[in-house]
C-alpha cells in the first residue's frame, strides 16, 4: 500500500493523530515504523475496552510495521492516574508479576507474536538513579502537570494527589525514549502522557513520536467507560456463551459503536450495518460470533450462537444440564470440576472465573479453595448462562471384573 492508502486505513476509528502530517512523512520513508503501546498489569484479565488499541496495533502489524508492547511492570508500582478521581492502591511486586503473565498470554489472541517486540519497562526504569529522576522531573513544571483534567478536578475538590503520581507521565514518556518509538497509541485519557513522551524524545535528540489517540469504549451500559469495577465489561476470558450473550444485549446504537471500534469486518459490511441494510439482530449475531471466535475459536462461537438461539430466542427454559461425574471421590476441587464439565478450558481459566465471582454452587459464590461435595452440593453455575446439575456416580469397573 502507498503511504497515503495506509494513512487512510489507519485513520479509521481514531480520534486524532498528533501531528498527522508527520505520520504521513514517516510512512513515506518506506521503513517499518516502531509502534508502541504501553499497558500496566494492574489486573489479571483484559476486557474488550483494552482491545481497542490492541486491534489498532494489529492493523499496523498487518501493514508491515513493528509492534512494541511495553508491559509496565515498573510503572504499575506507581499506578496510572489518568482518568482517576483517587490515588490507585499500590500493588505488590508478586501481584504485578502474576498479572503480567496472564496479560501477556491474552494479548496474542489479537497480536501477531512474530511481529511483536515485548519489553518490560523495569528493564530501564529500575536502573535510573536519583540524579536521573531529578533531571527528568526538571523537564516538567507543576503548572503544566495541573493542566491535566483529572489532576485539575482532584486539586479543585481537595482530593489528595500523591507526588509519585506526577512521576507517571514522565516514566511513560521515558519508555518512548528507551524504545525509540515512532508512534504511540493510547486512549483519549492518555493524550497528555503521549505528548510528554514526544517532548522527552525531542529533548533526547530523537524525532518526537506521533500520538495516535483512540476513543474509549463504553461498557454494556452505554454510558461509562468499560470497567470491571463498574460491572459493565465483557472480558475476553469469559465463557463463550457469556460473551456472546452480553454482545446480544447491547443497544442497537451501542452495537454500531462496537462495530466501529472492535470489528474486523470490511468497510462495506460496516457501512451496511450503519445504514440499516443489515437487520440489527443479524448484525449483533455476526458481531458476537466474530468476537467469540477471535478469543475462543470457531467451534465455540458456533456453539454459543446455538446456545443463545435455543435458550433465549426460542424461549426455552434455562434448566440445568444434568451431568454425571464418574468418580469414587466424595469431593472435587471446584476448578477441576469446571474443567471436567467443560465450563473452563484450563485450571488457570477456572481460577480467573472464580476470582471474578462468576462461579456459584447452589446459588452461593464460592472461593478458590472450595470443594464440591457428594450429597451436599447440586448446582454449579458459571456466569448467568452455564448451569449444570452435578451428580456423582461410581465409575464403571474395567471389563472382565465383577
Amino acid at each position: 500500500m502507498t503511504a497515503e492508502a495506509q494513512l487512510a486505513a489507519l485513520r479509521h476509528g481514531v480520534v486524532s493523530i498528533l501531528p498527522e502530517e508527520e505520520l504521513l512523512a514517516r510512512l513515506q520513508t518506506g521503513r517499518p515504523l516502531r509502534v508502541k503501546l504501553g499497558v500496566d498489569p494492574t489486573a489479571p484479565d483484559i476486557h474488550l475496552g483494552h482491545t481497542v488499541p490492541l486491534v489498532k496495533l494489529r492493523q499496523f502489524q498487518d501493514l508491515g510495521h513493528q509492534a512494541v508492547l511495553i508491559i509496565g511492570d515498573f510503572t504499575a508500582l506507581i499506578g496510572d492516574p489518568s482518568g482517576r478521581s483517587t490515588t490507585r492502591p499500590v500493588l505488590s511486586r508478586a501481584e504485578i508479576e502474576a498479572n503480567a503473565r496472564t496479560f501477556a498470554e491474552q494479548v496474542f489472541k489479537i497480536l501477531d507474536r512474530q511481529q511483536t517486540e515485548v519489553r518490560y519497562n523495569g528493564e530501564w526504569l529500575s536502573k535510573l538513579s536519583l540524579e536521573d529522576v531529578v533531571r527528568l522531573t526538571a523537564r516538567m513544571t507543576v503548572a503544566r502537570m495541573l493542566e491535566r483534567e483529572d489532576f485539575q478536578q482532584r486539586y479543585a475538590a481537595g482530593t489528595p494527589i500523591g507526588l509519585h503520581e506526577f512521576l507517571y507521565p514522565l516514566m511513560q514518556g521515558y519508555d518512548s525514549v528507551a524504545v525509540r518509538a515512532d508512534v504511540e497509541l493510547g486512549g483519549t485519557d492518555q493524550t497528555f502522557n503521549l505528548l510528554v513522551g514526544r517532548d522527552l524524545q525531542r529533548d533526547a535528540g530523537q524525532a518526537g513520536q506521533v500520538a495516535m489517540v483512540l476513543p474509549l469504549l463504553e461498557g454494556t451500559d452505554g454510558v461509562q467507560k468499560m470497567s470491571k469495577s463498574l460491572g459493565n465489561h465483557i472480558g475476553i476470558a469469559e465463557p463463550p456463551e457469556e460473551m456472546y450473550g452480553k454482545v446480544m444485549s447491547l443497544s442497537d446504537a451501542l452495537m454500531l459503536r462496537y462495530y466501529d471500534l472492535l470489528s474486523r469486518a470490511d468497510a462495506e459490511r460496516r457501512e451496511g450495518v450503519r445504514q440499516g441494510r443489515v437487520h440489527p439482530m443479524e448484525a449483533k449475531k455476526a458481531l458476537a460470533a466474530e468476537l467469540v471466535e477471535r478469543f475462543h475459536g470457531r467451534r465455540a462461537a458456533e456453539a454459543a450462537g446455538q446456545f443463545f438461539e435455543e435458550r433465549f430466542q426460542k424461549r426455552t427454559a434455562h434448566r440445568p444440564e444434568p451431568v454425571r461425574l464418574a468418580t469414587e471421590a466424595n469431593e472435587v476441587w471446584i476448578c477441576q470440576l469446571m474443567k471436567d464439565v467443560r465450563f473452563a478450558r484450563s485450571t488457570s481459566e477456572a481460577r480467573r472465573l472464580v476470582a471474578q465471582g462468576a462461579v456459584k454452587v447452589d446459588g452461593r459464590p464460592v472461593g478458590i479453595d472450595y470443594r464440591f461435595r457428594r450429597g451436599r452440593d447440586r448446582l454449579l453455575a458459571v456466569g448467568s448462562r452455564r448451569l449444570a446439575e452435578i451428580s456423582f456416580e461410581e465409575p464403571n469397573p474395567p471389563e472382565g471384573c465383577s
